[in-house]
């Protein structure tokens, strides 16, 4: 295989991991969001205890997602919770900043009830405005030996 053959599979192979550590946080991020915001929704809290339980849900489901993984790896308590802080901290952050953001700048959705299309249509275009930051940021963790390719040594 030529150098340049060499770097285009070494590139595509970043941006595959890459993609996947997106796709997995986005999952935890939907999983959460949704979920808090339905658990929220139910009791009648307001909009800032709404987003608040939202947002920690996001993170739980998100570190969740690669704690599991890792538990099945035999990783002891402290290790897989250190990993996957180390994996998803600055992909959920993101992730949550951006989604967050998206959602109270489309107008009325976070008045938007559980039956009403716009409050997920608005959580689906959060996400889809922060994927590509989550992914730039995972990619960059990954080629430096970061981020989820910490947690891929355990797969």
């Amino acid at each position: 295989m030529s150098t340049h053959a060499h770097a285009n599979a070494d590139h595509s192979s970043l941006d595959r991991l890459a993609v996947a550590a997106t796709l997995h946080c986005l999952t935890g991020c939907a999983i959460g969001e949704l979920l808090g915001m339905v658990i929220a929704t139910a009791l009648g809290w307001g909009n800032g205890a709404q987003m608040a339980l939202a947002i920690g849900l996001a993170y739980v489901f998100g570190f969740g997602l690669t704690a599991l993984p890792l538990v099945r790896a035999g990783l002891g308590p402290r290790r897989v919770i250190t990993t996957a802080l180390a994996a998803d901290t600055v992909s959920i952050t993101i992730m949550e900043v951006f989604d967050n953001l998206t959602v109270l700048a489309i107008p009325s959705a976070m008045e938007a009830g559980l039956t009403d299309p716009l409050f997920y249509g608005a959580i689906a275009a959060g996400f889809v405005v922060a994927f590509p930051f989550a992914f730039l940021a995972n990619r960059h963790l990954i080629a430096r030996g970061r981020g989820h390719a910490v947690v891929h040594a355990y797969h």
